[in-house]
């Protein structure tokens, strides 16, 4: 499915993060750090040993996808992977020096 967006209507919302283009930037390789990480754990949920789950059912998959968005969301926020620092610095260089 194809999207269209107006442009100025990526980060103009009440979500917006407010601040300069560096503080914008950081604030995104953040979300991309805890979307990937979030990605990378249910990917590695998705493999099947074979084990019979403790509980099962629709609640336990609902309960193991919000623990995963928590976990990626706190991992990228402390700093622990390094993946959003190492973004943010490879694209700073290509923002307008701020004087």
């Amino acid at each position: 499915m194809i999207v269209s967006v107006p442009p100025g209507a990526i980060g103009a919302g009440p979500g917006a993060v407010p601040g300069s283009e560096r503080e914008r930037l950081a604030a995104a390789a953040q979300q991309f750090e805890a979307i990937l990480l979030r990605q990378m754990l249910a990917a590695a949920r998705s493999t099947d040993f074979g084990g019979d789950d403790l509980f099962g059912g629709a609640g336990e998959e609902t309960f193991r996808e919000l623990r995963d968005a928590e976990f990626a969301r706190v991992a990228s926020e402390s700093g622990a992977i390094g993946l959003a620092e190492q973004i943010e610095a490879q694209l700073a260089r290509f923002l307008p020096r701020e004087d």
